[in-house]
């Protein structure tokens, strides 16, 4: 059975041209012009990716649809926006979005992403059972959940991959396009920014003091190491 995707646009002529371009690449296609009716079409519908317009002029806006969203669904988002600066990224990738688009896409573009994010979502079988302990953070692989402190963190899905590729090499410096190759896919290698929020994220999440962290630390123009202590 292929993929269901939910378009959320208020553009009639936005809708039509993604729909046309999903469907000819056997997706199922339903849609929603309004982010009230997103968020119920998301429970309804159970869609496999939300393409997700960020600038919805009735009820919530983009931003608001993904965070109700991630209140009861970790349904991959792509956000659709006009522009897409680091601050814009850094507040979308805050409620749970998984990607950005930035208009006007190509059809080729929009397959791309649509396929990478589904491929990088799907949950694979964990190579390891094992639990690490990296001073008071610990990584369950096989219930894959995350704490701190003793604290269970919520963490997005890719963050969580994230946080699993950094552990699973930790104590090793992880080049910024091995990451981006391996949580995102090979058409990511260059995309540094991606990078850069997600580690934000993380670092919010998992560190005592997020500008001075002792979990994940940057080799400045390299990449990202998981420092646990020996």
């Amino acid at each position: 059975m292929s993929e269901k995707i939910l378009v959320v646009d208020d553009q009639p002529r936005v809708v039509r041209l993604v729909s046309e371009v999903l469907k000819a690449m056997g997706y199922q296609v339903v849609a929603a012009a309004t982010g009230r009716s997103a968020i119920e079409m998301v429970a309804l519908e159970q869609p496999d990716l939300v393409l997700l317009d960020i600038l919805l002029p009735v009820g919530p806006d983009g931003y608001e649809v993904c965070r109700r969203v991630r209140e009861f669904s970790d349904v991959p988002v792509i956000m659709l926006t006009a522009k897409a600066q680091e601050t814009d990224m850094l507040h979308g990738f805050g409620v749970g979005a998984d990607d950005y688009l930035t208009k006007p896409f190509s059809a080729k573009e929009l397959v791309a992403r649509v396929e990478a994010v589904l491929r990088r979502t799907k949950r694979p079988e964990e190579i390891k059972s094992a639990v690490l302990t990296c001073g008071e953070l610990e990584i369950d692989f096989a219930r894959r959940t995350v704490k701190v402190r003793g604290v269970q963190v919520s963490l997005t899905r890719t963050e969580y991959a994230l946080l699993r590729q950094l552990a699973l090499n930790a104590n090793r410096v992880m080049l910024h396009r091995d990451l981006l190759t391996e949580v995102w896919g090979p058409e990511y290698r260059d995309d540094v920014d991606y990078l850069r929020a997600y580690i934000h994220y993380l670092r919010r999440k998992l560190e005592t003091t997020p500008s001075n962290p002792q979990y994940i630390i940057t080799s400045p123009g390299v990449g990202y190491t998981l420092a646990c202590p020996s």
